[in-house]
């Protein structure tokens, strides 16, 4: 399947987001420069990084030498709760180190831990945006009346909320809460909080020919949930990417999602 084809998500102002993207965290230094340069052959076009990661420099200098235009990388930073109040200066630290004018997407990385912050930084997230820092901005680790309160305060729904994912986590009501506030769910962790040897998961993976990790991030995009997998090893990232040849029935995902909350 060409990459041009990669389901996407759409979020405010017609950003288009892939819904499976590489996460990058503890991916630092050459092994770090590697692993995306890796993934951006296989064919990945998302990249996950944070400022709180180390990396940015290395995943900056990978989609530089990779040969894909900048338009065509779909780049994710974060904002780690110690730059609480020096938001402006911290997205301009990253995108020198990615050596970009913007990135695609700014999160939040953790709410701030004195909750008279929580309004105030979304509005520097907003501000960014509007200076054109990044094309979209977004939370991380969030639950739903945190993101409630950014809605009344500013009207102005955060594009993404990046939270811990998978068949095992899988909640019903979370994922409902999201949609109907027009916020688009991105899963990290999909198979460290998961059984990939359990029996639903091997049954399905059989039926298809494919392993449990595929499945698990096929349930993801057909669910239209972004998932970020990451792997320093070349064979397990080109494995991840390649899970656009088979989709799962809807008796699979349903299968699959009794996996987790009732």
């Amino acid at each position: 399947m060409d990459h041009a084809d990669h389901p996407t998500a759409v979020l405010p102002g017609d950003v288009r987001i892939p819904l499976l993207g590489f996460g990058t965290w503890q991916a630092t230094g050459e092994a770090g420069y590697r692993a995306v340069l890796d993934a951006l052959d296989a064919g990945y076009r998302h990249i996950d990084t944070a400022t709180m990661y180390g990396n940015e420099e290395e995943v900056g200098r990978a989609v530089r030498e990779s040969g894909l235009r900048r338009e065509d990388v779909f780049l994710t930073t974060k904002l780690p709760p110690e730059r609480v109040g020096r938001e402006r200066e911290t997205i301009e630290a990253s995108l020198r180190a990615l050596d970009v004018d913007h990135v695609d997407l700014w999160l939040v990385h953790w709410p701030p831990s004195a909750p008279g912050d929580l309004i105030p930084v979304w509005r520097e997230m907003l501000a960014a945006r509007d200076a054109g820092l990044a094309r979209a901005v977004g939370v991380s680790n969030f639950s739903t009346g945190q993101i409630d309160e950014l809605i009344q305060a500013t009207e102005e729904n955060p594009a993404v909320n990046q939270i811990k994912w998978s068949p095992f986590l899988y909640d019903r009501q979370r994922h409902a809460e999201h949609r109907d506030r027009g916020v688009v769910l991105e899963g990290y962790s999909p198979f460290k909080t998961s059984d990939l040897s359990d029996p639903v998961l091997t049954r399905i993976a059989g039926a298809h020919n494919v392993s449990p990790a595929q499945v698990v991030l096929r349930w993801h995009i057909d669910h239209e949930i972004v998932a970020i997998p990451k792997s320093v090893t070349p064979e397990r990232i080109r494995a991840n990417a390649d899970v656009f040849g088979f989709s799962l029935t809807a008796e699979e995902i349903r299968d699959i999602d009794a996996l987790g909350k009732p």
